[in-house]
């Protein structure tokens, strides 16, 4: 669990719950690790993603299900919220449309490349969760 009664804890869950983009790392079969930028929602005990169906992601997620997560640092490299995790994929998930915060928290990206959230919860339907295990930081 994230210890939000540090600084860094509070830090982390703030930049959690407001950065557009995170990046989501499974690894491949034969060992190659695969970073992913993805849209995410965090609750503040597990982060949701939405996917396409048939991606490399889903793939790897259903071979090894350990995965990290880590947010872009700042420019000096500072800033750092690195974790890992575990991923299921939702059977019978929620779509996009039945989840406000995230349909809210990305109607202005949905619109940027052209859809909108109907669109996108049909196109991205299979939901992932990430229950995390560890948080690193700096």
């Amino acid at each position: 669990m994230l210890d939000t009664t540090t600084a860094w804890g509070r830090l982390a869950d703030r930049r959690l719950r407001e950065e557009q983009v995170i990046w989501l790392t499974t690894v491949r079969r034969d060992g190659q690790p695969q970073p992913t930028p993805v849209w995410f929602l965090w609750d503040g005990r597990s982060i949701l993603i939405y996917a396409q169906p048939n991606q490399q992601k889903l793939r790897n997620i259903r071979h090894n299900p350990r995965v990290s997560l880590h947010l872009n640092t700042d420019a000096r490299g500072d800033s750092v919220v690195r974790i890992d995790g575990v991923a299921e994929l939702v059977r019978d998930g929620p779509p996009a449309t039945a989840v406000p915060q995230f349909t809210d928290k990305y109607r202005a990206g949905m619109q940027r490349i052209g859809t909108d959230p109907e669109d996108f919860a049909r196109d991205y339907s299979v939901a992932i969760r990430v229950v995390p295990q560890r948080f690193y930081g700096w």
